[in-house]
């Protein structure tokens, strides 16, 4: 019998992880089964558990669910701290125990895809460099503890509500230092201008696009030969990615290979080896 896996969510249909978890699985020889799970919104945990009971080894969780997935855990690894989100969860049974027994570890794998993605795929060097990250809700919280890692020299949150973004600064502001890294946050406005020094890379990590806008910000704030990256996916360029192509973005990426790649990270996590990402990514690219 085969290992159970799964993706909670809500809605959930419109998932790749079953696809790209079944492509890993071929890849490395793996007897596993992925599934997804449209959790109710007012009962994740119940939701959990029942499928914790009939077996389940391992999930991801994405929206809306990071938070309550975080709050059901009984250990959190580092990164699921910094996050303050899980979406990687590991069932861990003691020796011969049952369901009851089980214990629920949670990670956060975003920022590791992200970081990955951005440097081994896309090849867009981070150290050193001057990073805008446009957003301050959940998933930027998750990705800031690996980018301020890859050593940028300045890191700045622009986002709707100043106040949040400049909390999000505060609270990594230890971590920044330790990695030799400014980190600022303020409004849309506060973002700076040209005569304060471009961005070599601006991620957008709003939900704007949602609704077919981009956050309002300077074209010139991107750097000559700079890159711009949206955490958002499509099979179309997202209206962030346009934007970007207006700026003169030498790269112009979404968020698939980050999707791939937290994946991958999950999945090493599971089952003990890390698979090949660059085939899934580009079976999952239209055309």
């Amino acid at each position: 019998m085969s290992d159970r896996y799964a993706v909670f969510g809500n809605p959930i249909g419109h998932s790749k992880s079953p696809q790209i978890h079944a492509l890993f699985a071929g890849q490395t020889g793996q007897e596993m089964s992925y599934e997804r799970v449209a959790a109710p919104l007012d009962d994740f945990a119940g939701c959990l558990r029942e499928q914790v009971a009939a077996g389940l080894r391992g999930a991801n969780v994405t929206l809306p669910f990071k938070l309550e997935a975080y709050a059901a855990c009984d250990e959190l690894s580092p990164r699921a701290l910094d996050a303050g989100a899980v979406n990687t969860l590991s069932v861990e049974m003691a020796a011969g125990g049952d369901a009851g027994s089980a214990r629920l570890r949670g990670d956060n794998t975003d920022g590791l895809g992200l970081l990955r993605d951005l440097t081994v795929n896309q090849r867009i060097d981070i150290a050193g460099q001057r990073v805008l990250v446009l957003g301050a809700g959940g998933a930027v919280r998750g990705v800031l503890g690996p980018l301020l890692e890859a050593g940028p020299r300045a890191l700045t949150i622009a986002n709707r509500t100043a106040a949040r973004a400049g909390e999000l600064a505060d609270l990594f502001a230890d971590h920044g230092r330790q990695h030799g890294c400014l980190i600022e946050g303020g409004g849309w406005d506060e973002a700076g201008g040209p005569q304060d020094g471009q961005y070599a890379l601006i991620i957008n990590a709003t939900s704007a696009g949602l609704g077919g806008d981009t956050p309002p910000i300077d074209p010139a704030l991107l750097a000559p030969g700079g890159a711009c990256y949206d955490l958002l996916y499509s099979d179309r360029p997202t209206p962030f990615l346009r934007w970007a192509e207006r700026a003169g973005a030498a790269v112009a990426v979404d968020g698939l290979g980050m999707l791939v790649e937290q994946a991958a990270e999950s999945f090493a996590l599971w089952r003990g080896l890390r698979p090949q990402t660059a085939p899934v990514i580009a079976s999952l690219r239209p055309g």
